[in-house]
This record gives structure tokens, sequence and C-alpha cells, in this order.
């Protein structure tokens, strides 16, 4: 039985797939097995696959595809270590990955069941370095916030203020991810911080504070899909949001403001303005808002001009019912 089933779910990515491998089997920690979940591809990732000759990588394969948490359930079912560990097929780990979190998990007493490490972000392009940085920063919370614990953190993690990134970061005793149903095979996005609510319910998770990742933005879902999704991720837990709403945590308001941003980055400014005005901002968020809003801009300019026009027509009656 090996220590870490390192979970590797996949669909048409045999460019990037051998990075993810290779990056897991390239750890500190020796006693690992890698379960490659090919959920239904149709480039080259069989032969990908193929040409990894060691029982240390198995490969689990859907016929047709299912989406990325029915895969990682596969690889939860199948996984044979002591504890699970999650790697997107487009990220990679640096080498200490899975050695410092087992080091945090083990070191302390059995309520610790899961630990995640910070990351960094990569944009491929020649704007790409500005841009990782940018979204590097903006995904980092603030530095007074609590980064680890139990339920204590479930206000935080509703709020999206606490970012786990459990589909490359997370790992977690193999015991508790099945105790609790692996990922929600229904939930489109949030599927990340969402387990990580249900994990809190078996025990607290602990945070390795480095770098110890690196996630790769190759997409963005659409903004109409991440609404859906917030709706229905609140929506499931109704109680808690109401009950840490009148603690003094900006749970709607803050998914408000993730819904407004992607709507600014998909170049509808209008849409993204109407779920601003619901949304919780401080000063700290204006630097995110600015620039999804001016990349949105830059892709779709006809969109100022629909703005610029809605402000003239705005302000023009504004005018003339003060006239009359």
């Amino acid at each position: 039985m090996p220590l870490v089933s390192v979970v590797v779910p996949t669909y048409n990515r045999a460019e990037t797939l051998p990075r993810a491998i290779d990056s897991a089997l390239a750890q500190t920690v020796d006693d690992l097995e890698v379960v490659v979940v090919d959920d239904g591809s149709t480039d080259g990732t069989g032969e990908v696959l193929e040409g990894y000759g060691t029982d240390r990588v198995r490969t689990i394969s859907h016929e047709t595809n299912h989406g990325a948490n029915v895969a990682r359930n596969t690889g939860i079912e199948h996984a044979e270590g002591e504890y699970v560990a999650f790697l997107d097929s487009d990220d990679e780990w640096r080498p200490t990955k899975l050695k410092r979190q087992l080091e945090l998990v083990e070191g302390r007493s059995e309520e610790w069941v899961a630990a995640y490490c910070d990351f960094t972000v990569e944009t491929p392009g020649s704007t790409g370095p500005l841009l990782s940085l940018a979204a590097t920063l903006l995904a980092v919370a603030d530095d007074d916030r609590r980064m680890e614990g139990g339920e204590e953190l479930l206000g935080d993690i509703l709020a999206d203020n606490v970012h786990p990134g459990a589909g490359s970061t997370l790992l977690v005793r193999t015991d508790v991810v099945r105790e609790i149903g692996g990922f929600d095979e229904e939930l489109e996005r949030f599927q990340d911080p969402e387990i990580v609510v249900r994990i809190l319910g078996e025990g607290k998770i602990a945070y390795v504070d480095e770098p110890l990742v690196v996630r790769y933005d190759t997409g963005n879902p659409s903004a109409e899909l991440v609404e859906r999704a917030s709706r229905q991720y609140l929506a499931a837990y109704e109680e808690d949001v109401d009950r840490l709403e009148a603690e003094g945590y900006e749970i709607r308001g803050s998914h408000e403001l993730v819904i407004a941003k992607h709507y600014f980055a998909d170049g509808k400014p209008l849409r993204g303005l109407a779920h601003l005005r619901a949304a919780s901002v401080s000063p700290r968020h204006y630097p995110g808002v600015a620039w999804t809003a001016g990349t949105g801009l830059r892709r779709r300019p006809l969109a100022l001009v629909a703005v610029v026009l809605s402000v003239v027509a705005i302000a023009a009656l504004g005018r003339s019912i003060r006239l009359s």
C-alpha cells in the first residue's frame, strides 16, 4: 500500500499531462502511486500514458467524458494510499509539495485530516508574466486572515476569501474523503472550496505557507456558468450562509463580486455593473475589478461604446426628469 495516491483527472490534455505526471513522480516522497483517470479523451492521451512503463502510474479510463468531478471520484475509488492528493492535468507540483504537507499533518493530532498549500499562477502568451503576477497577487488572502483550522474557517471559505484550490493543492486522508462522498458531481464551479467545507465537518485542515503548486491559466468558465454554480453552491449551505452573515461575514456580496468580475472579463460590463452594485467591495478589491474590466474591454471594444452610451442615456434621462 503506497502512502499517497495522486489522482490526476484528464481530458484531451496530451500536451500538458506529462508535465503533471512527471512533477508527481519527481516528489521527494517516493512512497506514492499516480492514478490517472482518462475521462474519455479523443486526442493522444492514450499514447502518452502508454509511454509510462512503470507500475507507479496506473490508468483508469472512462469510455465517454463525464467531467472532472466524476473523474476525481473515480480516482478516489481506485486509490490504494493512506492519503489522496489531487493534481489537475494542466498544473504541476514543486518537488517538496507532498513532503511538506505530510510533515505538517502527521506531526499534529489525529483531528488534522488534510492540508493544502499556497500556489503561483502562470499564464501563457506574450503578456503572460504580467498576467501571472496579477493573478497570483489577486489570489492571495489578507495576511491576517486565518488560513487553517476547523469549522471556524467556514465563513471565509464560503465567502471565497480563502482559496484552498483543492484540485491541485489538497492532500486528505483517504478514509475521510470517501466518508464525505468525494467531489460534488453536480457542481460546475466552486467544487474546490465545497469539498473543503465538507472535510471541515470531519476534522481540521492545515496550511503550508509556501507556493508548492504552479497553476496554469488555460481558460476560464463563462460568467453565466459561474453565476449558476454560485447560486447552486450557496443554496446548498443556505442555513450556514444565513447564520454566518448574521455574524458579520459578507458571503453573498462576495459572490456577487466574483460574478461581476467574470462578466467584466467576458466583455459584458453592463451585466458586471449590475452584480457589482450588490457586491461587497473594499479598497483591496479595486485592482482586481479594474484589471478584469480592462481585460474584457480589450477583448470586446464595442462593450466600451455600450457603457458610454448607457451612461449618456441615464444622464439625459435624469436631466429631462429635472426639467419637467
